[in-house]
């Protein structure tokens, strides 16, 4: 269940909202690629959320993040590492607020490895978070450590 792309133009002249829209009721999920430079320990990473509320609601948000490695001559059919949730965030209760959820636990990301595409799958975490309209999802930051000072 892919959530839906969505735009929300705010006010005239203002910034608008490019966002992935998550049901409330449904897992939906985004899938994105990063290719990590050669500096990446091959280690965990963590990560926050950025999203907004679609009403005035004070129920909580969160997702749930997890992610997979893969080599040049691999075949994608290969699943994700365990999914890591971040702790929900209540929202302010005022549409369109920006909400950031605190930086999650360690995500192992499986068949990490230097030189490969590193693909996430984002959920919205709706077995825990309580918000009743669809959270809209405006970005994310992964957060990751090296082992060298640059990728020579």
């Amino acid at each position: 269940n892919g959530a839906e792309a969505a735009q929300a133009e705010l006010t005239a002249g203002y910034p608008e909202l490019k966002t992935f829209d998550f049901d409330t009721s449904t897992a939906e999920s985004v899938q994105f690629n990063v290719s990590f430079p050669k500096s990446w320990d091959e280690g965990t990473v963590t990560f926050q959320t950025f999203w907004s509320a679609s009403a005035t609601d004070t129920g909580t948000g969160g997702f749930t993040l997890a992610g997979v490695s893969i080599a040049s001559d691999v075949d994608y059919d290969t699943a994700f590492g365990t999914p890591v949730a971040n702790t929900a965030l209540a929202a302010s209760g005022t549409q369109d607020d920006l909400m950031v959820n605190v930086e999650s636990g360690d995500v192992t990301i499986a068949s990490a490895a230097a030189d490969t595409n590193t693909i996430f799958r984002l959920v919205r975490d709706t077995g825990t978070d309580t918000n009743t309209g669809d959270l809209r999802l405006v970005g994310i930051k992964i957060f990751f450590t090296t082992d060298a000072a640059n990728d020579d």
